[in-house]
């Protein structure tokens, strides 16, 4: 009897010992498994997309006080290549006649499409308010051959700009905006005020005001009462 509770007892105690390595290999089993898992989660796990944006560059900041530093940009934005619009446009001369409000006679006006900004010729300049605002008046002259013709304009000073003349001086000119009307078209846009008693039209419409116009015809004057397209 003493026998066979011996043999039980050493049955039980095996298996109690089997029982517990048993459990010891799991245990180490799946501390061996669980590293690989978490690799293979990572591994798997989406990677994260970020939609880039492209910024389209900015226009250089140009000073609309200095009438050189406006100029080359307006150069080098020039230089880009852009179709040309199929759209028929209007023709004008290298000289036309404009009108201005406040004078009765058309002003003589050469269209330069060597300068960016336009002037016009004034004299005895008077600076005052209106509403808050500045204005200037002055005194426009166009002399013809045989006689002149003159009046004075009113205007809403829009700044004050820095003009480099031909010896490389910097003067400062005065900026107006004026209404005016070349054949059967109204336009608006910026003047600088400057003594043109020596040039041969008291007014010059450059870049800045012919981008709006149309094309200009350098071998001929006076088109814009004529309504050429081309």
């Amino acid at each position: 009897m003493r026998a066979i509770c011996r043999e039980y007892s050493l049955r039980v105690h095996l298996s109690i010992s089997m029982s517990g390595l048993a459990r010891l290999f799991v245990l180490i089993a799946w501390l061996a498994w669980m590293p690989a898992v978490q690799v293979f989660a990572a591994e798997e796990k989406p990677e994260k997309i970020e939609n880039k944006v492209e910024v389209p560059a900015a226009d250089p900041v140009v000073d609309p006080d200095d009438a050189q530093v406006a100029e080359d940009a307006d150069a080098a934005k020039a230089a880009v290549a852009r179709p040309v619009s199929p759209e028929l446009v209007r023709v004008y001369g290298w000289r036309e006649h404009i009108e201005i409000k406040g004078i009765r006679q058309k002003l003589q006006a050469k269209l330069d499409t060597g300068a960016l900004t336009s002037s016009i010729h004034a004299e005895e300049k008077q600076f005052f308010e209106r509403d808050g605002k500045k204005w200037v008046r002055f005194l426009v002259k166009d002399k013809r051959k045989d006689h002149t013709i003159s009046g004075r304009l009113e205007a809403p000073l829009v700044r004050v700009t820095k003009i480099k003349e031909p010896g490389g001086v910097s003067v400062e000119r005065e900026v107006v905006l004026l209404s005016f009307r070349l054949g059967d078209r109204k336009f608006r846009g910026e003047f600088t005020l400057n003594n043109r008693s020596n040039m041969l039209a008291p007014i010059l419409i450059g870049r800045s005001i012919i981008k709006d116009l149309g094309w200009v015809d350098v071998s001929r004057t006076h088109l814009a009462d004529q309504n050429i397209l081309r």
